[in-house]
């Protein structure tokens, strides 16, 4: 049966955000998560639909892609799909060719689960291998330790100091209000928690959102910040633990989170807070000029 690809309307989202729940396993792959939606959609639902493509098989939805950013695609892959030849090559023409809506022309990325076929199937059409990203997960079968720092549920009223506090995380962050609400409208947000840490002062210190997929499925971290005057003091640990506290209370089976390899004080943090990294992901990237086949 024959593979068609496809963009959303906002009304099919909710599809999209139910299969990728679906696929959300701690025995298959750390993979896109509908979390990853769920943070995206801070730029609107028409945004959100515009940036995910979808791959069906008759009636089923076999693959989902979310271009988060003009070069690079997230592909999440369903789990009993992960060695299908037919939707690997698919994926890897719809990829290599702009004709076909998903990448433009001159350099661009993939994110594929690990051990897909389609991973081999790009670096046989000569996708180099990219930047290692560090995947790591805390199972919440036990119950979490106290994080030892005062944490405090965002709504609507608190969105401001979350936001404020992000945009002190990380250089050139775009966090704003209005972004704050529009991801808190979206369908995703349903299973989500974001939180506020604040020193003894009173300070707010440190932020995290957190994604559940469902009871007994994975929920995802994301993202997490500390703010740049506050750093050196525990409070990733602190509120990364807050993270796991909040995603067992909504019935994750464990926390998953990915970082760049090479960001050193990102992994420390996740693993000081009883996170265990799994086998590395690397983006397949195509160079600017490069035609891969």
């Amino acid at each position: 049966m024959a593979i068609v690809t496809s963009t959303p309307d906002v009304a099919g989202l909710r599809e999209v955000v139910d299969v990728l729940r679906s696929w959300q396993d701690d025995a298959a792959p750390f993979q896109l998560h509908p979390g990853d939606l769920g943070w995206f959609w801070r730029f609107g639902a028409d945004a959100t639909a515009e940036a995910v493509r979808t791959w069906r098989r008759g009636d089923r939805v076999v693959a989902v892609g979310l271009l988060d950013g003009p070069d690079l695609v997230r592909v999440a892959v369903a789990p009993d799909a992960l060695g299908d030849v037919a939707l690997a090559e698919r994926l890897v023409e719809d990829v290599a060719h702009p004709a076909r809506g998903v990448l433009g022309e001159g350099a661009a990325s993939v994110e594929a689960p690990v051990g897909a076929l389609v991973d081999a199937h790009l670096a046989a059409a000569g996708w180099r291998a990219d930047e290692p990203w560090a995947v790591l997960r805390r199972d919440l079968a036990a119950p979490v330790e106290d994080p030892g720092i005062r944490v405090q549920d965002v709504g609507p009223d608190e969105a401001s100091e979350w936001t404020e506090v992000l945009r002190a995380s990380f250089d050139g962050s775009t966090s704003t209000d209005e972004r704050w609400h529009a991801m808190a409208a979206g369908l995703p947000f349903t299973d989500a928690r974001c939180l506020v840490g604040y020193d003894a002062p009173g300070s707010a210190v440190a932020v995290v959102a957190v994604w559940s997929a469902g009871p007994g499925r994975p929920g995802l971290v994301e993202p997490m910040g500390v703010h740049r005057d506050h750093r050196g003091h525990g409070y990733g640990r602190a509120v990364t633990t807050a993270a796991a506290v909040a995603l067992r209370g909504l019935g994750a089976s464990s926390a998953v989170v990915a970082t760049p390899s090479s960001n050193l004080a990102a992994v420390a943090t996740y693993e000081s807070a009883g996170f265990r990294r799994l086998p590395e992901r690397r983006d397949r990237r195509r160079d600017d000029g490069a035609e891969p086949t």
